[in-house]
């Protein structure tokens, strides 16, 4: 097909302007607990409104199989639409915890319909050179989860509502530009009725399970990593008088770079397989959580910088592939409603490690409490490494 070339930058761009909004909270947090009179701690609670409004979503939308049914990319508009509406509410003055707390679940709700779907709109169109496809797609989502941060510090003079209008407006761009040029796929397999029970089924199929077992792993870590980042940023140099470090910039920096990573490994997928890099990256990250703590006492800044850059990349490194996986062991009648699925399970997860880490930060001022976010990786290598042939080629 003459217009595939174009289509996948087309599904990139989209998923970067519509995924702006995940983070959008987050990037002017500081304005919201002066503006609010909220306590510093609510990060972590409107970080998890999002991801579990995102659960609620993904389960509606698999259980009533949205993508497998109805076109993906007017799914895809529709929600862009309604979580950049729901993001746009924030800036209302009256608001309080509970409003800011159902706005940010309805956001993350309507945001099910956009990064789960767009991996589905690229399934479509691509099956060879799923790998690559989906590392452009995820390093779209991790820039899209960024940008908030870099919009703070690039209008940290102007209204903080900026930011949040900003990430509106690019939302409902992309979802227009989507549906107007990303017509459905050539894969596409359209069903005709919900799969009810398919959402869980699928988990019979034994790779299927091995590499979304895997996928959980490495989502206990991500999001709390991501969420943390700022505040890794600021006990470090709380601790050290001496040094002054631009937050803002530094995040977006450290969550961003992971965008990179997410393409470089789709290209190795095409020379060493997407098993391989999943279960390397899973291993490098798990061993970032272990190293944290003892990187807080390193006396030069900018060896601790380069610690979290390189973390941030290989925590988000393995997250194509394990979709790429996840997409090519489903069956292709219930493939939209696997990854969402699978997506709200992961997202699931995202909850409990912020909530522990917030719980813990409260609880204690010791740096130590980031080694629990190695249990992730942990857990998902052990997935991985029982069922698939990772370090040997499978037997024919």
């Amino acid at each position: 097909m003459k217009h595939t070339k174009s289509i996948l930058p087309v599904i990139i761009l989209s998923q970067f302007c519509c995924t702006a909004l995940w983070f959008a909270g987050n990037g002017v947090i500081n304005d919201l607990v002066v503006n609010f009179g909220l306590q510093e701690s609510v990060l972590g609670h409107l970080t998890s409104a999002v991801q579990f409004g995102f659960i609620i979503g993904t389960l509606i939308f698999a259980v009533l199989a949205i993508a497998d049914r109805f076109s993906p990319s007017k799914v895809f508009l529709f929600s862009a639409v309604f979580a950049s509406l729901f993001n746009l509410g924030i800036i209302w003055q009256g608001n309080g915890l509970v409003s800011l707390l159902t706005l940010r679940f309805f956001t993350g709700f309507f945001l099910a319909g956009i990064y789960p779907v767009g991996m589905k709109i690229a399934s479509d169109y691509y099956k060879v050179g799923l790998g690559k496809s989906l590392g452009f797609l995820v390093g779209a989502l991790v820039l899209g989860t960024a940008f908030p941060h870099l919009l703070k510090d690039m209008f940290g003079a102007l209204p903080w509502k900026t930011v949040l209008i900003t990430t509106s407006i690019l939302s409902v761009f992309g979802g227009f530009l989507l549906v107007v040029l990303v017509p459905d796929g050539p894969y596409r397999k359209s069903s005709k009725q919900n799969h009810l029970s398919a959402c869980f089924s699928v988990f019979k199929i034994g790779e299927f399970r091995s590499v979304a077992f895997g996928y959980f792993g490495h989502m206990w870590e991500l999001y709390a990593f991501w969420v943390f980042v700022p505040v890794m940023l600021k006990t470090y140099s709380l601790a050290r008088p001496e040094t002054v470090f631009n937050i803002p910039l530094l995040s977006f920096i450290i969550i961003g770079v992971g965008s990179l990573a997410c393409v470089i490994s789709g290209y190795l997928t095409q020379i060493v397989g997407e098993k391989k890099i999943a279960f390397i990256a899973l291993l490098l990250s798990g061993v970032c959580c272990l190293l944290l703590p003892f990187m807080f006492a390193v006396e030069h800044e900018s060896f601790f910088i380069g610690f979290l850059i390189f973390w941030g990349m290989v925590v988000i490194a393995d997250s194509p592939l394990f979709s790429t996986l996840v997409a090519q062991n489903a069956p292709d009648n219930i493939k939209g409603s696997a990854l969402t699925i699978v997506n709200c399970i992961g997202f699931s997860i995202t909850i409990i490690s912020i909530q522990c880490m917030t719980w813990l930060i409260e609880l204690t001022n010791s740096n130590n409490i980031y080694s629990i976010l190695a249990i992730g990786p942990l857990l998902g290598l052990m997935a991985l490494g029982k069922k698939l042939p990772i370090f040997k080629k499978a037997s024919v």
